[in-house]
């Protein structure tokens, strides 16, 4: 049980930190920590002294550098909730007619953007309601509507930078900033809106959908990864199958 906890633990670190410059320094600190215990053993005391000294500051070091993996790590606890299936409460909220988003709307308006090469970039909560980045936003606290929604990311409006969040039924800010994913993995072709995308998804359990403004390409993210070139059929049937179903 042991051996396989500390496995589990390291590959939930793998997934965390794969992409990232912060996978190569833990390779380097792994190494180096296993360095210290093969001191330890052939009993090379004055190197085992030196390698001692700086692993007992090991932990306070890796709070330093790791900050901000440590910070995604814990967002990524606070947002997932493992026992939320078997939660027959939360399931039954979840359910209920009014906290299911207005799918049709939302897929009507991200075909009609992908028609005339429009780009958007929409997120729809799940259990985290995202307050944190709404406030980095406008407030607009209006019902979904396929109009407003085409109206927001049309290029002559303040509105279109940025991402717009839907809880629930409510379009609740538009020009929100969201968190940059920092993976080393993604293809330069993927813009702002896509690397945004990820990032949020990355640290919490909501879905973006993307129009892409150069292609008219649909995509969605979830738990930061993309899937791109859906059409409006493919995006129906995923937004179902994880908010009705």
């Amino acid at each position: 049980m042991d051996i396989v906890s500390v496995a589990i633990l390291f590959y939930v670190l793998y997934r965390l930190m794969r992409g990232s410059a912060a996978l190569t320094i833990f390779i380097g600190l792994l190494s180096l920590y296993i360095l210290w215990k093969l001191v330890v053993l052939f009993r090379m005391e004055l190197l085992s002294e030196l390698l001692g000294q700086f692993i007992s500051v090991g932990i306070i070091a890796i709070i330093i550098v790791f900050q901000p993996e440590i910070r995604k790590f814990l967002l990524y606890l606070g947002s997932r909730n493992p026992f939320k299936r078997a939660n027959f409460l939360l399931w039954r909220e979840r359910s209920k007619r009014h906290n299911i988003p207005k799918i049709n709307i939302i897929v009507k308006a991200c075909a009609n953007m992908s028609a005339s090469l429009t780009g958007a970039l929409i997120v729809i909560t799940r259990e985290n309601n995202l307050d944190d980045y709404v406030h980095t936003g406008e407030i607009i606290n209006a019902q979904t509507s396929r109009e407003l929604i085409e109206t927001i990311f049309f290029k002559n409006t303040p509105l279109h930078d940025g991402a717009l969040i839907i809880n629930h039924q409510t379009m609740v800010a538009a020009r929100c900033i969201l968190p940059v994913s920092k993976r080393e993995d993604i293809p330069s072709s993927m813009g702002l809106r896509h690397r945004s995308a990820i990032g949020i998804t990355e640290l919490t359990d909501c879905i973006a959908v993307i129009v892409s403004e150069q292609t008219g390409k649909i995509s969605y993210c979830i738990e930061g990864k993309i899937k791109q070139g859906i059409d409006d059929k493919e995006l129906k049937s995923f937004l179902e199958e994880i908010y009705v179903v």
